[in-house]
């Protein structure tokens, strides 16, 4: 099968550009045939400021991404075309240069742009639905949601409206992927048509391989920002009345506040490492005893789980979005009140003074990876989302479809 793989990459690399290229290598390992269009964001910040007054009604219809689509669709002839980011180079123009070409468009949701201008429902902290199954999500532009600015949310809320009133969502793109069960659920409340959402979480590979020891402190690992709560562990561990390690793995934009506040709190039990490589970040796991995860926001799939069950490593995250279906309570980890900061440090106790069931909980949660995280699972998953788009697209390969014209033709 040959596989055009299409994404928008963010200027600092984050997770959908880590399982875009993972997906890319998985097939490549399987024999098939992958092709890629990518733009990067950083093509935004040399933009000038003309340019970036455009870039507005590009992330309605991005012609640059489209001509060149429809080049390398008449040229290499793709069974299927893969998207993870659209956002905001390449833009739903794009799935209608493949519906041009008669390639089926498979979508994968590794956010909840296509519902919430801002892609997190999350506002000040707090989960928002505000703009949930709008035709024309006004709220993300009265509240700024994106990127604190009225401006540049109401080019997000024009690309969401304009492409709903042409149902570009529901005529051109053949099935989308949700990572969990609960984003499939989130999206069918938008409007996004039922049939069409498959789930296919995220994976890990290679295989880290098992933690063989009862760890000596306690991980986290993710992007230090709001969204993840960071500033709410943090205050937990100021509570809690054992003294327990903590390893921050990680970088972003509140790295200083929350050294700050660690400071003021006298955390010296606190390590903060920076951005470290995923060779690195995997060592950390085998030699944790838990991992926290305090995320504030309903997640996509955290890859970050993934890896810890992998490790044999058990998590703490809280009863809120796709964690509450990935962290399974007392048996692959344990699950907290969202934002009650009482509930998480009582949690964190628990889970340091009873090391044999978290061991035991670490042991379920290698058991739930090989189940269904490995890439083995994830490569049958795929088949079987490229499958369903082929259907949905009449059951013909863009290829088989030329031969049979050329046959036809030629008869």
């Amino acid at each position: 099968m040959r596989v055009l793989v299409v994404h928008n990459e963010y200027q600092q690399r984050g997770g959908e550009d880590v399982v875009a290229d993972a997906e890319s290598t998985l097939l490549r390992n399987h024999g098939h045939d992958v092709l890629s269009y990518r733009r990067n964001n950083v093509e935004l910040s040399q933009q000038n400021m003309f340019e970036a007054l455009g870039t507005g009604i590009e992330a309605i219809w991005a012609s640059k991404s489209y001509r060149e689509l429809e080049q390398i669709l008449m040229r290499d002839e793709p069974d299927v075309a893969h998207f993870h980011n659209t956002f905001p180079l390449i833009s739903p123009a794009a799935y209608y240069a493949c519906s041009k070409a008669g390639v089926p468009v498979v979508q994968t949701l590794h956010n909840y742009r296509l519902a919430c201008p801002a892609g997190m429902f999350l506002r000040n902290g707090l989960v928002c639905e505000k703009c949930l199954g709008r035709s024309v999500p006004w709220p993300g532009v009265a509240h700024a949601c994106y990127r604190n600015s009225r401006v540049a949310t109401s080019s997000v809320v024009a690309m969401l409206a304009a492409h709903r009133a042409l149902r570009t969502w529901r005529l051109r793109v053949n099935t989308y992927v949700a990572l969990t069960e609960f984003g499939r659920k989130k999206f069918i409340e938008s409007g996004l048509p039922a049939e069409r959402i498959l789930v296919k979480p995220n994976f890990v590979s290679p295989d880290p391989g098992c933690s063989s020891s009862t760890g000596d402190y306690v991980l986290f690992v993710g992007r230090l920002a709001e969204e993840k709560g960071l500033d709410t562990l943090l205050r937990c561990w100021g509570r809690l009345s054992t003294s327990i390690s903590l390893k921050i793995a990680g970088e972003g934009p509140l790295r200083e506040e929350l050294e700050a506040l660690a400071k003021r709190s006298n955390l010296r039990n606190v390590l903060f490492l920076g951005r470290l490589s995923s060779a690195a970040v995997l060592e950390l796991m085998r030699g944790a005893r838990f991992l926290v995860f305090p995320s504030r926001w309903f997640e996509g799939f955290p890859l970050t789980i993934a890896e810890a069950y992998a490790s044999a490593i058990p998590v703490i995250a809280p009863r809120l979005g796709a964690m509450a279906e990935i962290v399974l309570e007392r048996v692959t980890g344990m699950q907290f009140e969202p934002e009650n900061e009482e509930d998480l440090s009582a949690k964190i106790e628990w889970a340091w003074s009873h090391p044999e069931e978290m061991c035991r909980m670490g042991r379920n949660a290698r058991r739930e990876y090989e189940a269904k995280y490995t890439a083995e699972q994830n490569y049958k998953a795929l088949m079987n989302v490229y499958e369903h788009a082929q259907n949905r697209n009449g059951g013909v390969s863009i290829t088989n479809a030329r031969s049979q014209m050329s046959d036809a033709a030629e008869n």
